[in-house]
């Protein structure tokens, strides 16, 4: 994700000195030096480019903390309305689609070709994969992933921490913490 983050950067035109990542520390990639997070030169900027909201959520805590600043990103190609709100540390990738008076939280997500409808709200570290349609009006609460290629009727509430598996068609309210999946959407079944 982060060498996805590092082509929406540079289309941008702007620069990029380091990748953050406590599992590649010393090592090289694309050309770039990997530093542990804890190594970020204060008052640089960062984008998160994790996946995992509670991963996203210690390591934003930790950069801030270090008087580091979080950036928003958005691909020049992507579609953006009117009225849009975009928190710090929003990334919004190439072709994605933001309809008018969308407010999106800080450190949130919408990938390649992803569309979030109008008077839509989305919380701290949303994250929207690839190909998800999230109709108008929705409201996805904090941490909330929306698998690829996924849909989310028009009105619904997803709340925190619930997982709409890829594919998934959602047609109803989703409770707090809930995966669900499958078309119309229903709750996981766990193994006994």
């Amino acid at each position: 994700m982060g060498r996805e983050t590092l082509d929406v950067a540079l289309a941008l035109g702007r620069s990029v000195v380091a990748f953050l990542d406590d599992e590649l520390a010393g090592q090289t990639v694309h050309g770039l030096p990997v530093l542990a997070p804890s190594q970020a030169p204060r008052g640089d900027a960062y984008l998160i480019s994790i996946a995992n909201p509670a991963v996203r959520a210690r390591l934003s805590d930790l950069l801030d903390s270090r008087g580091l600043t979080a950036v928003t990103l958005v691909h020049p190609s992507a579609g953006l309305g009117s009225e849009i709100c975009l928190a710090a540390g929003c990334l919004v990738h190439a072709n994605a689609y933001i309809s008018s008076s969308v407010s999106i939280g800080a450190h949130c997500q919408v990938h390649y070709n992803a569309t979030v409808g109008h008077d839509a709200t989305l919380d701290d570290r949303v994250t929207v994969y690839p190909g998800a349609n999230v109709a108008g009006s929705v409201h996805l609460a904090e941490d909330v992933t929306i698998g690829s290629n996924a849909v989310v009727l028009e009105g619904l509430t997803v709340g925190p921490g619930g997982f709409i598996g890829a594919g998934a068609v959602v047609t109803r309210d989703v409770a707090p913490g809930l995966v669900v999946i499958g078309s119309p959407a229903r709750p996981l079944k766990k193994r006994a």
